[in-house]
């Protein structure tokens, strides 16, 4: 079962009115629902107690019982993670000393890496490292902070010998989109999956045949739907969004996962690669005396 949190957090645009302000009360107040009974809660929401069992099997829960018992699992985990960092609140405040800000950067992050490892689908993991490995070429597509990340798996793909593309130019994406082939691979990153210069390269890879995958944070966005295979990151941004974080801590994660995997499957044949592209590197490095 996902990490309770996050579906809530991801589960909020498809709910009725009545289920997103159930949820909003979740998300805000998590600690105080582990503490309410069915009534109690419908009581708070200003819902019925039909419409709080319906939100928990929205959810894939079934019945309210185990729905808090899965909360009262992942705050408690929060909360351990909290206490590492010794803090007591995780949210930043403009108030915050430079420590206290630190701190909460480093436990958002580290929370990120966490859940995302954690609610990993090992399978369709392994399932884009077979299609990566049988390409012969892979695009990256990625706008703003996204784009950061496609260039890092482009340039580690690169470092072990694969054929890997992509451009900041969302016009020269397009159209290597546009040439891409069956066979080969095109993987997009967006927190949001509502990018609509990134959704729209991997639908246009998609008609010409490659097989696509979504690195996002919402399951049920418009670029899972033009995906083949999705990844999912687990992070929560808080109030600074713009600076995109957690989001961003938690892709690299998750390219991170795909590289080495894919190095572990071509170990034998990368090694040369390696050397070849570290002795390149090194050459424009002044020896050290």
């Amino acid at each position: 079962m996902s990490d309770v949190l996050s579906a809530v957090r991801q589960a909020v645009p498809r709910l009725s009115a009545t289920e997103a302000r159930i949820a909003q009360t979740v998300i805000e107040h998590p600690q105080r629902v582990v503490d309410l009974t069915i009534a109690e809660l419908a009581a708070v929401c200003d819902a019925s107690q039909a419409s709080i069992a319906r939100f928990c099997q929205a959810l894939r829960y079934s019945g309210y019982r185990e729905f808090r018992l899965a909360v009262a699992a992942a705050t408690s985990r929060e909360q351990a993670t909290r206490e590492r960092f010794e803090l007591t609140e995780s949210e930043i405040d403009p108030s915050d000393s430079l420590q206290e800000v630190v701190a909460k950067i480093a436990y958002q992050e580290t929370l990120a890496i966490e859940r995302t490892a954690r609610e990993l689908d090992a399978e369709a993991l392994d399932a884009v490292v077979a299609a990566i490995i049988a390409a012969s070429r892979v695009d990256l597509y990625g706008i703003g902070s996204s784009i950061l990340t496609a260039q890092d798996l482009q340039q580690k793909l690169s470092r072990i010998g694969l054929t890997a593309f992509c451009s900041v130019d969302s016009h020269l994406a397009l159209s290597s989109a546009a040439l891409q082939k069956p066979g080969n691979v095109a993987i997009a990153f967006s927190h949001s999956g509502e990018t609509r210069e990134t959704n729209h390269a991997l639908a246009v890879a998609r008609a010409a045949g490659a097989t696509t995958v979504a690195i996002t944070n919402v399951p049920e966005s418009s670029i899972a739907a033009v995906s083949d295979l999705l990844l999912m990151t687990q992070a929560r941004e808080n109030f600074y969004r713009s600076g995109a974080m957690a989001s961003r801590t938690a892709q690299l994660a998750l390219v991170d996962f795909l590289f080495v995997r894919v190095a572990q499957r071509l170990y034998d044949q990368m090694t040369d690669s390696l050397r070849l592209t570290y002795e390149a590197v090194r050459s424009q490095r002044p020896e050290r005396s």
